[in-house]
């Protein structure tokens, strides 16, 4: 089996379609993928395409827009819907394997074993279908790497040198600075390291490189300030300083400061990168001697090292911070390859999410779990059909409830929905179960419950 191309392709290719289809199938869930998804539906609906909405009128500070332009670009073509949203994920999740394949192919390694590892690890297998900014900026950030190891290990320049700074022009695009944070500081300590100060001023392309990443990115932060003041100061300052070093910050128009013990950014790593990273800690403690003197080793092992380090004192992070390190962990996989005993244990291992996740679908497709037990609204609003009178969402609205409704659920407070009352208006409105159980009182006379989700009831109202 270990030694079988088929093998590999074939469990690639059951990878690939089961990860195909649960993008199809699952509903956007709250809160965060509904968010995403319903700002691309927006930006689709309005054909505004410079500022990025989380509501009709109000922009999106937190993010650049590129990965809602590739949602939005997706939704042109296959319209509304789930997969259309997350299509684009599923994309970039294979251009990235297509990259890291160009670097372990150059050093004689086998393309299908590193595909292999990087859909097995549970971390980029989520990711393949997940609606948000950060598979951009992974794709980003492997460009700056590779372009930069293949540039800086060649006499002569070629394309690598400026896909090194399309990376950084992308990486703006996708997530912002953040692509510099993560990727300067361990190029500088290979530098640093193994004295590369020459040929990194000789070999890699600055001249013509640095405009072309001003060229990405810089026209479209230029026109989000124009078209939206405030937002520089905001993303900047507030993203990407007070929301790691700050979890007091109040200033998150999106979220909310979280509390994380310091150090967990290692147990997401353990959990969301299992097996593979184990064993590769495993590999490099055994070979450390050997280790830092192996410019390519070194070189990965920066990659892998870094962000964890770098948010190890944040206080406010989740666990796709550590998503830039899957690539390392692969090539370091692939590198240490025929040192691993007990490969075919290992496979079996690294399969059990993969397998895992087709044992839940099929059952919670047929036990009708999904509809039950999924943190989204969208059942409760598809089981009304062709929505015929207003929907109103007590409180404040939910994403999944603004996409599912193609943004015509408003918000509502408890006296305005009296008012409707007694007007005779005939409306849907939709509450959450825990304002249900801290406020009785709304259970409201006349109101006709349709539907029930996980945490939420849709009602009618209507005058005979």
């Amino acid at each position: 089996m270990i030694n079988d191309k088929k093998f590999y392709r074939n469990s690639l290719i059951g990878i690939l379609l089961l990860r195909l289809l649960l993008n199809a199938i699952l509903p956007l869930m709250d809160k965060t993928e509904a968010r995403y998804g319903e700002i691309a539906r927006l930006m689709y609906e309005t054909n505004n395409w410079i500022t990025p909405q989380i509501d009709y009128g109000v922009p999106f500070w937190a993010k650049p827009p590129l990965n809602t332009w590739l949602s939005a670009l997706s939704m042109k073509l296959f319209g509304v819907n789930e997969f259309a949203v997350r299509f684009p994920a599923f994309i970039l999740c294979v251009l990235i394997v297509l990259i890291i394949g160009k670097a372990v192919k150059d050093k004689g390694m086998s393309l299908l074993v590193s595909a292999f590892v990087m859909f097995t690890l549970p971390q980029f297998m989520l990711h393949a279908g997940v609606v948000s900014t950060d598979t951009s900026l992974l794709l980003a950030i492997t460009l700056v790497m590779i372009g930069f190891w293949k540039q800086i290990i060649s006499e002569k320049t070629n394309v690598w040198g400026y896909l090194m700074f399309a990376g950084v022009g992308l990486g703006l695009l996708a997530k912002g600075p953040i692509v510099l944070i993560l990727t300067v500081p361990p190029i500088f300590v290979w530098v640093l390291w193994f004295k590369e100060w020459k040929n990194l001023f000789s070999r890699i392309p600055w001249v013509l490189g640095l405009p072309l990443a001003a060229l990405i990115a810089v026209p479209w932060y230029i026109l989000a300030e124009k078209h939206s003041e405030g937002f520089i100061d905001y993303f900047i300052v507030g993203e990407h300083f007070k929301r790691f070093f700050d979890s007091s910050w109040t200033g998150d128009k999106y979220g909310f400061p979280k509390q994380q013990p310091l150090g967990i950014v290692w147990l997401f790593l353990l959990g969301m990168a299992f097996p593979w990273v184990q064993i590769v800690i495993s590999k490099l403690w055994i070979n450390r001697k050997v280790a830092i003197k192996d410019r390519w080793v070194f070189f990965l092992t920066g990659w892998l090292l870094f962000t964890p380090l770098f948010f190890t004192v944040s206080k406010s992070l989740i666990h796709t911070y550590v998503l830039p390190v899957m690539p390392p962990i692969a090539l370091l996989v692939v590198h240490y390859w025929n040192e691993i005993r007990r490969k075919k244990t290992n496979i079996i291992i690294s399969l059990i999410v993969p397998v895992l996740a087709s044992l839940a679908l099929v059952l919670g497709m047929v036990n009708n779990n999904l509809e039950q037990f999924s943190n989204t609204d969208k059942y409760i609003i598809e089981s009304q059909g062709e929505l015929d009178r207003p929907l109103y969402y007590l409180g404040k609205k939910s994403y999944s409830s603004q996409f599912y409704s193609n943004g015509k659920v408003q918000n509502i407070t408890y006296d305005e929905l009296r008012d409707k009352m007694t007007l005779k208006d005939s409306f849907y409105v939709i509450i959450k179960d825990k304002t249900l159980k801290r406020n009785p009182e709304y259970e409201l006379c006349g109101l006709k419950e349709l539907d029930a989700s996980r945490k939420n009831r849709i009602y009618s109202f209507s005058v005979d």
